[in-house]
């Protein structure tokens, strides 16, 4: 598995990854009703920002995005997001995708990284970064509405470097 920069042909392979994610409602708070092209404008960053993709014999099996978390005087900590083909899922792309974020944001001069919003019950995503160093620093009880389990948590994470 290589991670490389995106490029615009590989958007139909990321959508394919992130629609289903978004439909399910069990992970990202972004509207379920998300259309390609305006997903493409939310999840594609701009410079300085920065979107990736883990390939794997030729096939787009996740993806990430990246940047400054907050502007002003919170330009100093970097944000990302992670999505994964549910097929690659448990086979390293998460932690590749992490680690290639934490590398880019250290490189780039951030104080750390924050999450800002990681649904609870997403324990393979909790996992994941508390291995990558991360910390849950607050949880928003009920912050996010599960298709079948209710009103859960939203945990703020935070890395700093």
């Amino acid at each position: 598995m290589r991670i490389r920069e995106f490029v615009a042909r590989d958007w139909d392979q990321v959508w394919s990854i992130v629609e289903p994610v978004v439909r399910a409602r069990e992970t990202f708070t972004y509207d379920p009703a998300l259309t390609a092209e305006a997903g493409y404008d939310l999840w594609v960053e701009a410079p300085p920002g920065r979107t990736v993709v883990a390939v794997d014999d030729g096939r787009v099996v996740g993806t990430a995005k990246m940047g400054t978390n907050r502007p002003g005087p919170g330009s100093h900590v970097s944000t990302a997001s992670f999505m994964v083909a549910p097929d690659a899922r448990g086979r390293g792309v998460g932690t590749a995708l992490c680690r290639d974020a934490l590398s880019w944001a250290r490189r780039q001069g951030y104080a750390g990284m924050q999450f800002n919003a990681v649904v609870e019950t997403n324990r393979a995503a909790v996992d994941l970064y508390r291995r990558a160093g991360f910390t849950v620093v607050g949880t928003v009880p009920g912050a996010f509405r599960h298709p079948t389990l209710g009103r859960v948590g939203l945990h703020v994470m935070y890395q700093e470097f």
